[in-house]
């Protein structure tokens, strides 16, 4: 007898059923950060507004990182609840959830359109736009705002296609967008001579695309849920828990463009032009390590939240402990790899020297954090695929709103020395990972009887 999606869940062999949800959708993570890479390459290379387009770009990208942000809030808050729903055989209960979901995906694209057409301007020269860069910045967001509806439903619906075991198929969902995206890019930008236009549309077109696959997938009758006209409708009490649990990574995505902002001004003000550039190399190596982390423990999360809804506790413990040993093993063998031969990893983004040179002297102490970052990730998952929302949401703020942020801030006050900002990053991250690690000790067990009771 074949096993539906949803039932491999709850009793295929555990490593097996890990390899085939996690791997997607780390797949999908690398390919999305790849064709962002991609994306900027070619508008780099438009003859003679290169170099300033991808200024004006990089200048857009706080805005791109907040929408984004809120298909979080949905998609991550929501494709847990889902998933315990239909371990305990609630199908009706996890097309609610999945149906408020996309109302308020619906909601939040046509205020995000309203407000981002009427603060763009002001936005992009508070963040540090002049005459020159200001045009290009402009140009790309006003049509990224067109497809506002598009990445809300392409990311924020993709993780309910996981949450019901179909990690594969949320894979495609990213691939096509990506593959389309890199097709369209250089038709566009250099065929076309459409230039900033051109790559800003071939964007919108890719997550329309995306977005229409996804929608494919869960409209259909015969998924373990899907999107149902007679669910639509808002219930205060589903929004409720939705963003109870979503604010967690909302906060951690909406975050990472206020946290450049600071880190930067800080460079700029006590080490200059040359130690703001480390920052983007360094930035990027570390999501070598955070990104196949993060998309690994994604596509694992219906795992544990399935099981959890089914009351099958010991599988949930087995497939934390084989999560934490996977990625611990991933993190600290790339860790030590960068801060061994930190110069290899600093080459592939620029050919400047000095540069190089910086960043082998900094990087090492940059990424060091890196090596315990599987105890945060493998913890933070973990409640969240609980339902946990208060945890999540105090993880989210310890690492990055009550430790990195404040610390960029005030240690270089303090000493006057610019190193003190890097050392604000391994700090933050070892001080998060070993409070998760102790929360995630004292509290694990409780959540796993608390569950047990309630079901007996």
């Amino acid at each position: 007898m074949i096993m539906t999606n949803e039932e491999k869940l709850g009793s295929a062999p555990l490593f097996r059923l890990m390899m085939s949800m996690g791997i997607p959708t780390l797949v999908a993570q690398i390919i999305n950060l790849l064709y962002n890479i991609i994306d900027r390459i070619y508008i780099g290379h438009i003859p003679e507004v290169g170099a300033t387009a991808l200024t004006g770009v990089g200048l857009a990208l706080p805005m791109i990182v907040i929408i984004s942000a809120f298909s979080a809030f949905v998609g991550a808050g929501g494709a847990p609840l889902s998933a315990i729903a239909l371990g305990r055989g609630k199908k009706e209960e996890a097309e609610r959830i999945l149906g408020n979901g996309f109302s308020l995906l619906l909601i939040f694209s046509a205020f995000l359109m309203i407000l981002f057409f009427i603060i763009k301007r002001p936005v992009l020269f508070l963040i540090g736009a002049s005459d020159a860069t200001f045009p290009f910045a402009d140009e790309y967001m006003t049509i990224y705002i067109f497809g506002t509806l598009f990445v809300q439903i392409s990311l924020g619906m993709n993780p309910y296609i996981t949450a019901q075991g179909c990690s594969r198929t949320a894979m495609l969902s990213v691939l096509i967008g990506a593959v389309l995206n890199i097709a369209l890019d250089p038709l566009f930008i250099f065929g076309f001579g459409m230039g900033i236009r051109g790559a800003a549309l071939a964007t919108v077109i890719s997550q329309f695309v995306s977005a229409v696959w996804v929608l494919r997938f869960l409209t259909r009758k015969e998924r373990a849920m899907g999107i149902r006209r007679n669910y639509l409708k808002i219930q205060g009490k589903i929004v409720a828990k939705i963003m109870s649990l979503g604010v967690a990574p909302f906060i951690m995505q909406a975050t990472e463009s206020f946290i450049s902002i600071v880190m930067n001004s800080g460079l700029q003000r006590y080490g200059g032009d040359m130690y703001v550039g480390t920052l983007t190399i360094m930035q990027s190596v570390m999501q070598f390590v955070s990104i196949p982390v993060s998309g690994f423990t994604q596509g694992v999360q219906p795992i544990m939240s399935y099981n959890f809804g089914a009351g099958n506790i010991e599988r949930v413990k087995k497939t934390y402990f084989t999560m934490l040993g996977i990625v611990m093993s991933y993190t600290i063998l790339l860790t030590i790899s960068i801060m061994a031969v930190p110069g290899i990893f600093a080459r592939m983004f620029t050919d400047s020297s000095e540069l190089i040179l910086l960043v082998e002297k900094i990087l090492p102490v940059f990424v060091c954090g890196m090596l315990v970052f599987g105890v945060q990730m493998s913890s933070q998952t973990t409640f969240l695929a609980l339902g946990q929302a208060k945890i999540s949401l105090f993880i989210a703020l310890l690492r990055k709103v009550i430790l990195l942020i404040p610390l960029a801030i005030i240690l270089p006050k303090l000493t006057g020395d610019v190193m003190f900002i890097y050392y604000a990053e391994p700090i933050s991250d070892v001080t998060s990972a070993l409070t998760c690690g102790i929360l995630f000790a004292c509290l694990f067990g409780k959540i796993l009887k608390r569950s047990k009771k309630s079901q007996l």
